[in-house]
């Protein structure tokens, strides 16, 4: 367990959660480096001026303080970063705006979020991100932290740079062409090397243009059956191979989005046994969900790249375990009910993410397929390393972000409990397990 303030009782304590269970490791700086105690061990933590004054066992110091929570019986996690997620606003605020999002966010156990270019206008230009970076201070002065990612080519259309240096003063903290690869190698590689240049990392969707873009349905078995286009795993694996080996011969570093098959997580491994400096990414529905939820023809399913067979979701599984994807992201991506109740092939990809992962990704931590070392790294510590964001490892003087769960509470997953301004899930109806009960960012409660 990190190491306590050696002088806390000459600190003025303004906030103490007593009796929450941790489940990391023992030991001086350690989440995760050492076996966590089997039902986690009862803890206390203290909070002055927004900060982890000390993270010790339940009872073991006696400090008043300004505020108390009683948390027994419930789980104590950092806040969860997620590095990418559609907020829609400007100019689609029917589907989500920055205010809702960042509610969902909030209730989900998510202390920052980067949120991604595809706004209408498109986020290429500093008075877009400057709109951004207003709205969530005016919605939420407290948090969740907004961190916008600024479009790598004008417009997205993949032919001119967009005003990199302009976008990163201006507050973004990476850049990508989301949901549309660019197609020039050329101007990706200038891309790479200018976002160096500018200390930003380029996130990259791996999608092959030329097969079956946004089919939002995986090549196989079920695609067969239904008689509907769909996108083999090698659209996504081509370009995560033309991505690592442009990052290797620059030696510049890249990220990679929403990785969902076996190919691309074979190449990832072997870029970094090469000490290419590439990070990857999953979410949530590539390691709880298979492309049989596409059976019925469920719009609510199809998602880009589209959900796969259960062998990818076992090698994204030990590919999460092994460091080889180094972090989870929800890739929330709303949609107003309109727009996925038509047929299949006309309905946009998107699953909105932001209310169901924490509790889908705990139920993987429950059910032993996921450590609880790999979720707090795929949440918090790796996600804030790469792209320069606030962490709380629960060591002194860390910023003082921090959820209180409980584990237990079985709720339905509905336009009811949802905060997203839109419900567009494959877990509409269903029942998880797991509910943030409180939510902290630099010691003040936002939930």
């Amino acid at each position: 367990m990190p190491t306590q303030d050696k002088t806390p009782k000459a600190r003025k304590i303004d906030l103490a959660v007593r009796g929450a269970l941790w489940f990391g490791a023992v030991g001086h700086g350690a989440i995760g480096t050492k076996k966590a105690k089997k039902g986690g061990q009862a803890v206390d933590v203290f909070v002055a001026s927004g900060k982890i004054v000390s993270l010790v066992p339940s009872g073991s110091l006696d400090l008043k303080a300004a505020k108390d929570i009683d948390a027994r019986g419930l789980v104590l996690l950092p806040s969860l970063t997620d590095v990418h997620t559609h907020l829609r606003e400007p100019g689609q605020e029917y589907k989500e705006s920055i205010a809702s999002g960042l509610k969902a966010a909030a209730f989900g156990g998510f202390g920052n979020i980067l949120c991604m270019a595809n706004t209408k206008p498109v986020n290429d230009t500093a008075a877009v991100t400057e709109l951004m970076l207003d709205k969530a201070r005016e919605s939420w002065p407290n948090g969740p932290r907004l961190f916008p990612i600024g479009a790598l080519t004008k417009g997205l259309k993949g032919q001119e740079l967009a005003p990199m240096a302009e976008l990163a003063a201006s507050g973004c903290a990476a850049f990508s062409n989301d949901g549309r690869p660019v197609e020039s190698t050329e101007i990706f590689r200038r891309a790479l090397e200018y976002a160096q240049d500018l200390g930003r990392i380029v996130i990259d969707h791996c999608e092959d243009p030329y097969l079956a873009p946004a089919a939002g349905m995986n090549e196989g078995e079920v695609s067969s059956r239904l008689g509907l286009p769909a996108q083999p795993d090698i659209a996504e694996a081509i370009q995560v191979a033309r991505d690592v080996l442009l990052a290797e011969y620059l030696n510049v570093p890249i990220h990679l989005a929403h990785v969902s098959c076996e190919k691309s997580a074979a190449l990832i491994r072997f870029a970094k046994a090469r000490g290419v400096d590439v990070t990857a990414e999953t979410c949530p529905h590539y390691l709880c969900l298979t492309e049989d939820e596409t059976a019925g023809y469920s719009a609510a399913a199809k998602v880009s790249p589209p959900l796969r067979p259960r062998a990818d979701v076992e090698a994204m599984l030990d590919a999460l375990a092994d460091g080889t994807i180094d972090m989870l992201a929800t890739d929330h991506a709303p949609h107003a009910a309109h727009e996925k109740e038509v047929e299949f092939d006309q309905a946009p990809c998107g699953i909105s993410g932001l209310d169901t992962a924490l509790a889908t990704t705990w139920g993987l931590v429950r059910a032993g397929k996921l450590g609880f070392a790999a979720f707090l790294r795929a949440w918090t510590t790796a996600p804030c390393a790469r792209f320069g964001l606030p962490v709380n490892r629960f060591l002194p003087g860390d910023p003082a972000d921090m959820v209180l769960f409980d584990q237990d509470q079985q709720w339905v997953v509905s336009a009811e409990t949802m905060h997203s301004k839109s419900k567009n899930t494959p877990l509409l109806g269903r029942t998880l397990r797991g509910r943030v009960q409180a939510h902290f960012l630099a010691g003040k409660s936002v939930v």
